[in-house]
């Protein structure tokens, strides 16, 4: 199965990354080991998650993803088949939160003891902090890198200007450079990365890896209107795609999957894919059955007339 590097590192992964943001939010632990056997049983090798996770389900306090999937590696013995990322810096509550050297130095010790593992193999920024100099951030990843806790790092959630100006801090210090970026990313949402962050990841080679890359499900054909978003997870956040593009682009995923049997899922995935900046897509499942359209999406090569379609349908 092909990999791609995450940006210049010597880290290569098959192209679609497991967002562990449900384990523990929408699914329970037997179904999150279910899960996670099944993906990287298929040679899937990428598994992403965050301390904050799921904090923002009642009854949590953060940390859940990151601990049951410290209980899988700990059951399944696989940590030798993944590559794990996980970030820092989304408000855990009582003020921690942030992109200070002393949080990161502390928090990291919480994710490696949930993770039950002795190292990150990719720490990212989970949002930008203004408030701390960029320099002081990546010092902080700087000792934890020599201490061999973590291998690389990444950003999510910043503007093209900060993550040039992080760029440049690097090179200007000689502390570590940011390997990838973890931008909202997808058929629908495209002009802010495309305009504003696709130009900084181009210059200096940064690996991009999408999250939302399916919309919050609007992208994988499953509902044709609002009134099927009725109860949904995320139902307020699917009906903000049903506007007139979003429209054009469900037509343009039924024409695509008129022309190559494939599911709609797999062809909004196969679009990311096709674009020269994306590394992978971030994909999330709550059931084992839901991977299949994951995984048929790493082999499905659309023609450029096809990915055309898409991306005219899709046009702002």
């Amino acid at each position: 199965m092909q990999t791609r590097k995450l940006g210049h590192s010597d880290i290569s992964i098959v192209p679609i990354v497991f967002g562990g943001n449900v384990f523990g939010w929408t699914i329970d632990e037997a179904t999150s080991f279910a899960i996670l056997d099944a993906f990287v049983d298929r040679g899937f090798d990428c598994i992403d998650t965050a301390d904050v996770y799921s904090r923002w389900k009642p009854g949590n306090q953060g940390g859940e993803s990151e601990t049951i999937i410290g209980n899988w590696l700990k059951r399944s013995g696989k940590r030798d088949k993944i590559v794990l990322a996980t970030k820092v810096g989304m408000d855990m509550g009582d003020g921690k939160e942030g992109l200070k050297k002393k949080y990161i130095l502390e928090e990291v010790e919480a994710s490696l003891k949930r993770l039950q593992t002795d190292f990150i193999d990719l720490y990212q920024s989970h949002k930008d902090d203004e408030s701390t100099p960029i320099e002081e951030t990546l010092e902080a990843y700087d000792q934890l890198i020599r201490q061999g806790k973590v291998r690389i790092i990444g950003a999510s959630n910043y503007n093209g200007a900060r993550l040039t100006k992080a760029m440049e801090t690097s090179e200007q210090k000689g502390l570590p450079v940011y390997q990838t970026l973890q931008p909202e990313y997808n058929l629908h949402t495209r002009e802010e990365y495309e305009r504003d962050l696709a130009p900084v990841a181009e210059k200096y080679g940064i690996g991009v890896i999408t999250y939302f890359s399916l919309a919050s499900g609007f992208l994988t054909g499953k509902y044709k209107s609002t009134e099927d978003t009725k109860g949904a997870q995320r139902e307020a956040r699917v009906q903000k795609y049903f506007d007139d593009r979003g429209i054009k682009i469900l037509k343009a995923l039924e024409e695509v999957e008129k022309q190559t049997g494939a599911k709609q899922a797999s062809i909004a995935l196969a679009w990311l894919l096709a674009q020269p900046t994306v590394t992978a897509p971030i994909v999330s499942a709550t059931s084992t059955k839901q991977l299949e359209s994951l995984f048929a999406a790493v082999d499905l090569k659309l023609t450029a007339e096809q990915v055309k379609l898409l991306t005219d349908a899709s046009a702002y």
